[in-house]
């Protein structure tokens, strides 16, 4: 049976010689495994840039209710990001955030249209977003919480939780500033230094960790780190 829904790629990996198997998180079906034959050939109908994660599609899907692995029978990037996949900053937090994506919602399999619209939306802005972005992962991961369950009531809270299960120390400043993100939305200009970013997303994995139990290391993070510093 075909299925209109708005979807974003989370991860893909490759399956034979030409194909690939595609995360997308979906708004009607949450998390979907699909496969797309031939998208490795030279003249392949759907090029691979439209499976680069966090890509915001429109789709017509075929779901099986005895299949794992369904496919896709038509496609389109809607909106297409004009910023993300071309500056250096911005494409270092959106392999990131893909990647933190990839273990948050393995097992979301369940239609949540809020959460989708949230991330969705607040893709867009990051793409739309001229200045002032280099907080927007650890805005945009505080504020998740919320539509996943576990939204911590304020930074005393969060560092409670997370120091249950690992040692951590923030400085006041720091504190502050997690505050800060936890009370306001993705929108608002929190201003941090590098060393306080640093400390303030080793806390927020450790709390993702913690309620998700889904995952330990994150790859990406080093890299970015490193672009932010």
């Amino acid at each position: 049976m075909l299925h209109k829904t708005k979807g974003i790629v989370i991860s893909h990996v490759k399956y034979g010689e030409t194909s690939i198997i595609i995360q997308i998180y979906t708004e009607k079906f949450g998390i979907q495994s699909y496969i797309e034959n031939g998208v490795r050939k030279a003249k392949a109908k759907n090029k691979m840039a439209i499976f680069q994660p966090l890509t915001l599609l429109d789709l017509v899907v075929y779901k099986k209710s005895n299949s794992s692995i369904n496919r896709i029978s038509e496609i389109k990037v809607s909106p297409p990001f004009r910023s993300i996949p071309y500056e250096i900053i911005k494409s270092s937090m959106g392999i990131f955030l893909a990647e933190m994506l990839n273990h948050i919602l393995r097992g979301e399999e369940d239609e949540n249209p809020l959460m989708f619209e949230f991330i969705e939306k607040s893709l867009v802005y990051f793409d739309q977003k001229e200045s002032n972005y280099v907080n927007f992962h650890l805005q945009f991961l505080i504020q998740l919480t919320a539509f996943l369950g576990f939204k911590p009531a304020n930074a005393h809270e969060m560092i409670q939780e997370v120091s249950d299960f690992h040692h951590v120390k923030l400085r006041p400043d720091e504190i502050q500033k997690l505050e800060e993100l936890i009370e306001n939305d993705i929108s608002a200009e929190v201003k941090l230094t590098g060393e306080q970013r640093q400390q303030l997303i080793k806390v927020i994995i450790f709390f993702y960790q913690i309620h998700s139990h889904s995952f330990k290391e994150i790859k990406s993070l080093k890299i970015l780190h490193e672009v932010l510093n």
